[in-house]
């Protein structure tokens, strides 16, 4: 078995040339997807919710409720984007369960998340200590953490990146292992009984696939937002 990065589609004839992975294509059939069901579940939106527009609301209320407690009164400036995070991180990481390889398995995917988060909390201890004091910081307590000042900010969304990247690839490639062992596992034993279905790879896979696919990808989307929130938060000091 050989385990690889995300593969080359094709390359536009243009610049020189630009290669288009299966992560750009697949975040791509992610984000359609997302945008037919949002448009399924805000079409005809009526004053008293019903059906699928009240589990709408019921999850914009629920991302409300979980950047107010982490960033106080300035919840409306970040709902969307958010939500939005949340939706397309689990969105990526299931698309697995359709035959695609997820876009979050890819480390490129989730360090573009994490700049996107960097520049946030930066813009946002601008906003709140302006620009003199947002550089003054870098040398609190004393000058000679300026260095350290530096790593700290930088190390945050690495680290917000490479923990979400890990958490999706090694299940692909714990998957595959099994998927492989219990291929040949199937030829030793069964083989020379002239069976060639691999029957050992019903039941475990689909039970991996359970927590590595459904609950690994929740679980990774809901970390990814909380440390997102937490970190804008502290930068904001929830003061407006």
């Amino acid at each position: 078995m050989e385990i690889t990065g995300a593969k080359i589609l094709f390359t536009i004839p243009i610049l020189g040339g630009i290669k288009v992975s299966e992560t750009i294509v697949n975040t791509w059939i992610v984000m359609a997807f997302l945008f037919v069901l949002i448009k399924i579940f805000t079409w005809r939106i009526e004053k008293v919710p019903n059906g699928k527009q009240a589990l709408a609301e019921k999850f914009i209320l629920f991302i409300e409720n979980l950047v107010k407690e982490n960033t106080g009164k300035t919840k409306n400036k970040f709902v969307a984007y958010v939500g939005t995070s949340f939706l397309l991180s689990i969105m990526c990481s299931l698309s697995s369960l359709v035959g695609l390889r997820p876009p979050t398995a890819d480390l490129a995917t989730t360090l573009s998340w994490a700049a996107i988060v960097f520049f946030i909390i930066q813009i946002s201890k601008i906003r709140t200590l302006g620009v003199k004091g947002y550089l003054k910081s870098f040398l609190s307590p004393a000058f000679i953490m300026l260095p350290f000042n530096i790593i700290g900010e930088v190390a945050v969304p690495i680290s917000m990146a490479i923990r979400h990247f890990c958490n999706i690839f090694v299940g692909c490639v714990i998957g595959s292992l099994v998927g492989v062992f219990l291929t040949f596992l199937s030829t030793a034993v069964l083989g020379n009984l002239g069976v060639s279905v691999p029957i050992f790879k019903v039941g475990l896979p689909a039970i991996l696939s359970l927590y590595f696919d459904l609950f690994g990808s929740f679980i990774q989307a809901f970390v990814f937002i909380m440390l997102t929130m937490v970190f804008v938060g502290q930068a904001i000091e929830t003061e407006e």
